[in-house]
């Protein structure tokens, strides 16, 4: 009989997969009474509803033993892990293409992300990607999706970073392990982008690692290229039919942008809220079998 009684909770079948991943409980300190996998659905009821910590259900643990779960499986990587893993289960099952798109998505914060201390994190950032822009104090999320719709790499800034210096980072993130000995993967066969990223430095970094762009030429940049005849060059190469799955990586971000604590920013902390992308990443992973 299924364990998993509440909505949105993880499913059996995606805690069978999960669990392997997940360390024991610690040889010392005081014993946890309640189920990995009820604190772990602790872990997952704030991400989705965007509720503080200290309200999340009694059913699931008592808080103090809830978040600071959340927090030591940030700084041990066991969320980043499993986001890696899920990632090698659908290569390995032929369901990510390798056709990658890249963007941005703006997210405001709420008071509540103020106040970080200065004292130093591993990972975190100086300004903590928190910075002004139209919207008020936001973090832009840059991230690279495969044409699945699977968040394959991200990369948090201020709200008010550009989107194409972020590009080649993002790129840079993207790595899959391949079942059993060898390097993971890290190079796509091509790159879908828009009219934010058409630099000279993106295409010739796509170029150099043997990927193909797929990114349209901006207006001005024709123009500037036309002008200079033959010294501007061929216009560079373009598939419109392969850039209309570009909207792919949009889809996946509105799908992230189901979970209340990923539409908004709550966490003081950039790594924290990098984990709880995570999560909800985790959380939206449906496992074919």
């Amino acid at each position: 009989m299924s364990s998993v009684t509440v909505r949105g909770d993880l499913t059996d079948k995606q805690w069978a997969r999960l669990r392997r991943w997940i360390p024991g409980p610690a040889p010392t300190g005081r014993p946890i009474t309640r189920s990995r996998r009820t604190l772990f659905n602790g872990v997952a009821w704030p991400v989705r509803a965007g509720s503080p910590w200290r309200d999340v259900p009694e059913r699931y643990g008592p808080w103090p033993t809830v978040y600071p779960l959340f927090a030591t499986w940030q700084r041990t990587g066991i969320w980043a892990l499993m986001v890696k893993m899920i990632l090698a289960l659908l290569d390995h099952h032929g369901r990510l293409t390798w056709t990658v798109s890249v963007d941005s998505t703006t997210v405001r914060a709420h008071q509540a992300a103020a106040g970080a201390g200065s004292r130093a994190v591993p990972g975190e950032p100086d300004d903590h990607a928190l910075g002004r822009s139209r919207g008020g104090w936001t973090t832009k999320v840059h991230l690279a999706a495969d044409t699945d719709q699977a968040i394959m790499s991200m990369q948090l800034t201020a709200g008010q970073r550009g989107d194409s210096p972020q590009f080649q980072p993002v790129l840079e993130h993207l790595s899959v392990p391949r079942p059993g000995p060898g390097r993971p993967r890290k190079r796509p066969r091509r790159v879908l982008a828009d009219k934010a990223y058409p630099s000279k430095a993106n295409r010739r970094y796509l170029r150099k690692r043997g990927i193909q762009a797929v990114i349209p030429e901006k207006k001005d940049h024709r123009r500037n290229r036309i002008a200079k005849g033959r010294a501007g060059g061929r216009p560079p190469a373009f598939d419109p039919e392969a850039y209309k799955e570009r909207n792919t990586v949009e889809r996946a971000i509105g799908r992230l942008k189901r979970y209340r604590a990923v539409s908004t920013r709550y966490d003081k902390l950039a790594v924290r809220y990098e984990a709880t992308i995570q999560v909800a990443i985790i959380l939206d992973w449906k496992p074919s079998s």
